[in-house]
């Protein structure tokens, strides 16, 4: 038998025996957090859900009751610096990034809401001037407004200033 078909028969049923010394617990977000590390101090037990070994985690509630006079707990393990640090520093940009998106967002409907408002000001001055306004109709001629054209026209454009010019 040939020694490379047999090196990666092996390879492929090790495989299993890495992914199992994995943790899984639920972080701060509620997303699955799949690591080789365990999880930081500040995550529950109880949001602990795979440790290594595929062994699944001991809730809480399921550990006998510590008397009063037993011994305080050991402190939990310091955060680990690296991976951490880069994750938050990424989500933080990403918040950024979503923050400015929506103040360019909030910045644009304001404008467009000012550009109408101006132009149903305008509109309005023109229709109490007085002077005579013409109108293309559906077959592309020009009319002249009649009086209750020129009052639907004014009522539809005070709607505009009162939503938009505030």
């Amino acid at each position: 038998m040939k020694f490379a078909p047999l090196c990666v028969l092996a390879c492929a049923l090790a495989l299993p025996l890495a992914a199992s010394a994995q943790w899984q617990w639920i972080d701060n977000q509620g997303k699955k957090v799949f690591s080789d590390q365990p999880p930081p101090a500040d995550v529950p037990e109880k949001n602990v859900v795979r440790r290594p070994g595929g062994r699944p985690s001991t809730a809480v509630a399921d550990a006998p009751k510590a008397d009063a006079t037993a011994a305080p707990a050991p402190a939990p393990a310091p955060k680990p610096a690296g991976v951490d640090k880069e994750l938050e520093e990424k989500a933080r940009k990403a918040e950024e990034a979503e923050k400015a998106k929506r103040a360019a967002e909030e910045q644009k409907v304001a404008k467009a809401k000012a550009d109408n408002c101006n132009r149903a000001r305008q509109g309005k001055a023109t229709m109490d001037s007085g002077m005579r306004v013409a109108r293309m109709n559906d077959k592309g001629e020009r009319e002249i407004m009649d009086d209750q054209a020129r009052a639907a026209e004014q009522r539809r454009l005070q709607d505009i200033i009162s939503a938009d010019c505030k």
